[in-house]
């Protein structure tokens, strides 16, 4: 049976795009997410001639943005950033109104590391003299989070986990609205994408304690990994560019031409890396739109507790509690 999004005439299919596309972005402006896809949006319009534009709505850890495309008609005309945070909702959420299978992935734009980033009014500049100090005072000190659920939030409650600490949540809207407040010390730590606070350390503005990547980075070689201090905790986070399932194939296939075409030039990674610093894993490999996607996957229904009874997760990693779960699948 053919679906009927796929059934759009061959002349209406090549004229695609015929007006601006809107790629919307569930985080704030000038952040991890946003850049990366401003620079896609700007070189999907010149090779498109019309119009990409971003729009920015941050809100409930991404939920606002993937709830605005899925409302509208499934043309290619409203694309999603999305993030591991769609995994991660769906898992924490009854209620969140949709659900993975909704989304078509298009194409992965790039994966990241994240880094324990600490204030510089904490008296402690690694990661054994934190926990130490974190011990002595528990309760004190505040992590920020951007939502309830959202990766920062689980990745920081499992770090009081296996460090046997003691934190208070500050919520916030994004991350952008964390560096101020985390900078001038009224909120205490946060665990960020490497990209957004390497700049931010190498300019003595706050100290990065550890990253979560396997190995140091080239680019910040004197921070140690987390895993190196005896804390399993490798994990990554993923950018990719979603449509709404239904999207007829064509139009999809041309966006992953395009958008692949675009993360495998060398002034996309350069333009990352200027901007963004480091701590950002090539990602140029086209995703694959099948039942098997891996975000799909229905892994064990258990609940996994990262905190007491704070954070539970309906579908955990089999092989890695807690892991991130992985991105749209690529291939070979």
């Amino acid at each position: 049976m053919v679906a009927l999004g796929c059934s759009l005439p061959a002349a209406a299919q090549e004229a695609y795009p015929n007006r601006p596309v809107r790629l919307v972005v569930g985080f704030g402006a000038g952040g991890p997410t946003d850049i990366p896809a401003r620079f896609i949006a700007d070189k999907l319009g010149e090779a498109f001639g019309h119009r990409v534009v971003v729009e920015n709505k941050p809100a409930a850890a991404g939920m606002l943005a993937t709830r605005d495309v899925l409302s509208q008609p499934k043309d290619g005309y409203n694309l999603l950033l999305c993030t591991h945070f769609e995994s991660i909702n769906t898992a924490v959420y009854k209620n969140i109104q949709f659900k993975l299978d909704d989304l078509a992935p298009i194409s992965l734009i790039s994966k990241y590391y994240y880094g324990i980033a600490l204030s510089n009014s904490v008296p402690a500049d690694d990661l054994e003299s934190f926990i130490r100090y974190a011990k002595q005072h528990p309760g004190e000190i505040t992590y920020a989070t951007i939502g309830a659920g959202s990766a920062q939030e689980i990745l920081a409650l499992q770090l009081e986990k296996l460090t046997g600490i003691q934190m208070n949540r500050v919520p916030f809207r994004t991350g952008t609205q964390v560096m101020p407040e985390l900078i001038a010390g009224r909120v205490q730590l946060y665990v960020s994408p490497t990209l957004a606070v390497l700049p931010l350390h190498q300019e003595k503005q706050l100290k990065v304690l550890g990253i979560s990547s396997p190995e140091r980075l080239a680019s910040a070689p004197q921070i140690p990994t987390l895993t190196e201090k005896g804390i399993n905790f490798v994990r990554y986070g993923w950018l990719g560019i979603c449509a709404a399932s239904g999207t007829p194939q064509p139009i999809l296939d041309m966006l992953n031409r395009r958008i692949g075409a675009i993360v495998a030039t060398p002034e996309y990674r350069t333009r990352r890396e200027d901007r963004l610093h480091s701590g950002l894993l090539h990602a140029g490999r086209a995703a694959q739109r099948d039942p098997a996607d891996p975000r799909r996957r229905r892994l064990h229904h258990s609940r996994v507790r990262v905190a007491a009874g704070a954070v539970s997760l309906r579908n955990a990693l089999s092989s890695a509690p807690l892991a991130c779960l992985p991105p749209p699948a690529e291939t070979r």
